[in-house]
């Protein structure tokens, strides 16, 4: 793969630190980890900067300063790096010669849609987790935010060259799960023509159960019509939670999200996997027979009573207490079927990354001591990340949305995407930290101004396909031979494409696509800018009928913006549109 100008100047700051080494300046083997190759706070300083004094000279045993001078003396050796400046206690920072950022142009050129693109993740296998909602209605706007988070983080990280697994959680084991197989027969017996009243408290009671109860209907015509619940329960919560899911893949589609697995909680209990990771755990002395703490107060309640239940050592691995993987009747708690599923997926994967609601913040503690204790057992070490989604309110016009029909309470991902479109969902969705509350606000999601993000980035892209249009039509094309000609705004428009590959690898470590948005907005607004110098001075603009040599090299800039900006679109899953 071509070496990119960040990649490229890691590489030499590397060599230089490795010539150091060899010197005994540095010792040997000295971790060069958190040396960082990045554009400087301040564009005025330079191209480049570098903390390598900084964070190498206590092993060093030195000053940053003074290791900073002998880098300096080896950097200026190199004949693309016109200065090499040391900037208080021992920064560096780089003014490089000016051919290096239009041989950035060129390379951006030859890599296209692989431009960005990493091998920091050496094809290590990632799990990544995300919606896995129970199988009880429609996708609405409690999933969509994780959703989106999900999938956008799933392809920065095949992006960044890992091997992902997308996968959903089905929590198809529960008490709510015959919950929604009677509401489905309720329905059931209305497609029969049976009068069935209100729904009764405690059933669902959207529309979306409809379609199901026809299709019951006429699968199994009135075989279960006036029989007793221990008849047909089994079998509709199977055939309703299949045709729920079929629903849930067909509402995450219209997002442009699949995944790869559909993970089953009861195909879990039915292989015996809890039973499997509890002898496991038992083994690696993980779980004993103890009794719970009472319940903290001033007194436990009458009700309460001490019971003998295997419990998970979580305290060994920094949670409040330890967890009971069992109920006193003997069935599997919620936290011990996650666990066996846990140490089912990390059986597969280097690391695993779970996507979830807010609302499940207490539980994350309990679940990385699980998968900790897995990591110690299997010596193996299993990075495990949880990433907390925080719930969006739907706006219009800044009034709060009125609840959908369709679902009965709750605005589907299929009223949205009808709305406003998938990209505008899914990029909305990116442009605030997901810890971070939001409002979705219907009516600004959709304006043609540069608040909003969605368009400002998409109206770049599409800004420069008119122009090429148009200077197709006027007779002109892009090329790549008088780049030389390119000033220092245009030179400025390409440092900063440039920095699209180090935004790439910096965003999967850190396991935020969130920042690749706010990224490709930045990367829009200076195009922008640009552009309106234009309308004050034609020479600045992007065709000057009358210079050939110029208009072809900022066509060939241009194109390459709109081919960064497609790149992170892609991994955004949004389209980059051509005209609008």
């Amino acid at each position: 793969m071509m070496e990119t100008v960040y990649a490229a100047y890691a590489a030499k700051i590397d060599a230089v630190l490795a010539a150091l080494e060899m010197e005994g300046t540095l010792p040997a083997d000295t971790s060069r980890a958190n040396v960082t190759v990045e554009p400087p706070r301040d564009a005025s300083h330079g191209d480049l900067a570098t903390n390598a004094a900084m964070v190498l000279a206590k092993p060093a045993k030195t000053n940053p300063r003074a290791l900073a001078e002998a880098m300096v003396e080896k950097l200026k050796t190199d004949p693309s790096i016109t200065s090499a400046e040391i900037a208080g206690p021992g920064f560096i920072n780089l003014r490089l010669d000016g051919q290096v950022w239009l041989d950035e142009l060129a390379a951006i050129d030859a890599l296209g849609d692989a431009y960005g693109k990493s091998a920091t993740g050496a094809d290590k296998r990632i799990n990544v987790e995300y919606v896995s909602a129970n199988p009880t209605g429609p996708m609405h706007m409690g999933h969509c935010r994780g959703a989106v988070v999900g999938d956008a983080l799933a392809s920065l990280l095949e992006f960044a060259g890992h091997d992902v697994t997308r996968e959903y959680y089905i929590n198809d084991a529960g008490g709510q799960v015959d919950v929604l197989a009677r509401s489905a027969h309720l329905r059931y017996l209305e497609a029969l023509d049976e009068d069935i009243g209100e729904i009764p408290e405690g059933l669902y009671p959207g529309d979306y159960l409809k379609p199901i109860g026809e299709y019951l209907a006429s699968e199994l015509g009135d075989k279960y019509k006036g029989q007793p619940e221990d008849e047909w329960l089994a079998i509709f919560r199977a055939e309703t939670v299949e045709q729920m899911m079929n629903l849930i893949k067909s509402d995450l589609a219209l997002l442009g999200i699949e995944h790869d697995v559909f993970a089953s909680e009861a195909a879990l209990h039915a292989a015996g996997k809890p039973d499997e990771a509890e002898k496991w755990l038992r083994a690696h002395d993980l779980v004993y027979d103890g009794v719970l703490e009472a319940p903290k107060g001033k007194a436990p309640p009458e009700d309460w009573e001490p019971v003998e239940l295997p419990l998970f050592r979580s305290t060994k691995y920094g949670d409040d207490q330890d967890r009971p993987i069992k109920k006193s009747d003997g069935s599997w708690t919620y936290f011990g079927a996650d666990l066996a599923y846990h140490m089912q997926k990390a059986a597969d994967a280097d690391a695993l990354i779970d996507i979830w609601g807010a609302d499940h913040a207490g539980t994350v503690k309990r679940i990385k001591a699980a998968v900790a204790a897995l990591s110690e057992g299997q010596g193996k070490p299993i990075p495990f990340d949880v990433k907390l989604v925080q719930m969006v309110q739907l706006m219009r016009a800044g009034e709060p949305v009125k609840m959908s029909k369709r679902s009965g309470n709750f605005v589907t991902i299929a009223d949205m995407v009808e709305e406003v479109g998938k990209d505008v969902v899914r990029f909305t969705m990116l442009t605030r930290k997901p810890e971070a509350q939001m409002d979705f606000d219907f009516a600004k999601v959709i304006e043609a101004s540069k608040d909003n993000p969605v368009f400002y980035v998409q109206y770049a892209h599409a800004r420069i396909h008119s122009t090429l249009r148009k200077g197709a039509a006027e007779g002109f094309a892009p090329s790549g031979d008088n780049l030389g000609l390119l000033g220092e705004e245009e030179r400025a428009l390409v440092q900063l494409a440039a920095q699209f590959p180090r935004e790439v690898e910096a965003a999967a470590k850190a396991r935020e696509p969130h920042r690749i948005a706010f990224y490709l907005y930045e990367l829009a607004g200076a195009f922008h800018a640009y552009w309106n110098l234009g309308n004050d001075n034609p020479e600045k603009r992007f065709i000057v009928a009358q210079d050939k040599a110029l208009t072809g090299a900022r066509l060939f800039l241009a194109e390459r913006l709109g081919q960064v900006i497609r790149n992170g679109l892609r991994i955004l899953g949004v389209e980059a549109v051509e005209e609008m």
